[in-house]
């Protein structure tokens, strides 16, 4: 059975936030502007962003909430929330351990039935972990229809708060109240907001639809280390320990739940291994790069848009500018949302013909995994 994706949803919170305005909802470490933050603005492209905060820094909508609202702006006259076989939920930044996240939006939502639901929590694949599980379930005839949802409030990790104790420590130990690169990196170039998708065994009868003709997905943990990470710590010999194998009072002095990244390990494998990961699935469903209309790469920074020009021209794989569609400087790096972000822009852009093949693309840094989904325009 082939699977189609009929609808996309979105939901951004609040107005878009400049890069002038961050430090207003996020806060100042220290109470002193960021040094690193306008050399990372700079370099990664992004020019607005959505907050799920006030500018007291207060939380205005949760992860769950942001993510129910994304699912009912699929509802209609044609889908009920009482019509959906299963509920699929990523993200990447969960607000409890236990229930999951996804148990938590099915709550929020409400209704008179109850359904399959499943969560996926991890970094920016979470979200096409969903989309691999709704399109499977709908494709073996376990469900009629499937939802696929990605949402993500990272901010609450990204307010002053969060390294304010290890600020004081370092200006008692007399040293310059700035945070390591590695903790300041990520503070620039997250955000909010969630989307969802309709899944059916059929096309849209009016309207162009997405047919689902392959998702990808690898891990390159077996030979790579930590880069990016929340709740933990990494020692200098790169390994790495969660926040249970710490003392309490370290969760704080430590900033053990701020979102860190090993630039280092960034800089050298999520390019390269992205293209490695590529060629295999080039070879595996025999396509190449004049098969495809449409390029939909995550990208965290803009940063990374000439090294994959690069490297994938010099690895025989070169796709060109003139086919990637990319919306991270108006949207923000959403993480496990972003190729969601995407897809529903481009499906709403106009640009899409019957026939056309469109590929996603989505790296994630945390321990080096990456998905890949082609697509075909209906």
């Amino acid at each position: 059975m082939n699977v189609y994706i009929n609808k996309v949803s979105k939901y951004l919170p609040n107005e878009p936030v400049g890069n002038e305005d961050m430090e207003d909802y996020l806060g100042m470490v220290g109470d002193k502007p960021s040094k690193a933050r306008r050399i990372v603005l700079r370099k990664n492209g992004i020019k607005q962003r959505y907050y799920a905060l006030d500018k007291e820094g207060h939380a205005t909508h949760t992860n769950v909430q942001m993510a129910a609202n994304a699912i009912r702006g699929l509802l209609d006259d044609s889908l009920s929330l009482d019509d959906i076989d299963l509920l699929a939920c990523g993200t990447a930044s969960p607000e409890q351990l236990v229930p999951s996240h996804g148990v938590m939006v099915h709550g929020d939502l409400g209704g008179k039935r109850n359904t399959e639901v499943v969560s996926f929590a991890g970094s920016c694949c979470a979200g096409i972990d969903a989309l691999k599980y709704a399109y499977m379930s709908v494709r073996c005839g376990f469900a009629n229809n499937a939802v696929a949802s990605a949402s993500e409030r990272i901010s609450v990790w990204m307010q002053a708060s969060y390294f304010q104790k290890e600020s004081e420590l370092m200006m008692q130990l007399e040293e310059q109240p700035m945070l390591a690169f590695e903790k300041e990196f990520l503070r620039w170039m997250l955000s909010d907001g969630a989307y969802a998708v309709l899944l059916q065994g059929h096309p849209n009868e009016r309207g162009l639809s997405l047919r689902i003709d392959w998702i990808d997905i690898t891990s390159f943990a077996n030979t790579k280390e930590t880069c990016m990470y929340v709740g933990g710590e990494k020692d200098k010999d790169g390994d790495f320990k969660g926040w249970a194998s710490f003392p309490q009072e370290e969760w704080l002095s430590k900033s053990l739940f701020a979102v860190k990244q090993d630039t280092r390990l960034l800089g050298e494998n999520i390019v390269k291994l992205g293209v490695d990961y590529l060629l295999q699935l080039s070879e595996k469903y025999h396509f190449v790069p004049d098969d495809v209309d449409w390029f939909l790469p995550h990208l965290s920074s803009m940063f990374f848009k000439e090294k994959i020009l690069e490297e994938s021209k010099e690895r025989g794989f070169f796709i060109p500018e003139e086919k990637w569609f990319v919306n991270l400087p108006e949207v923000g790096n959403i993480a496990s949302a972003s190729a969601f972000a995407m897809i529903e822009e481009l499906m709403g852009s106009g640009k899409l013909k019957v026939g056309q093949k469109v590929l996603v693309m989505v790296p994630e840094s945390a321990r080096f995994s990456y998905s890949y989904c082609m697509m075909t325009v209906c």
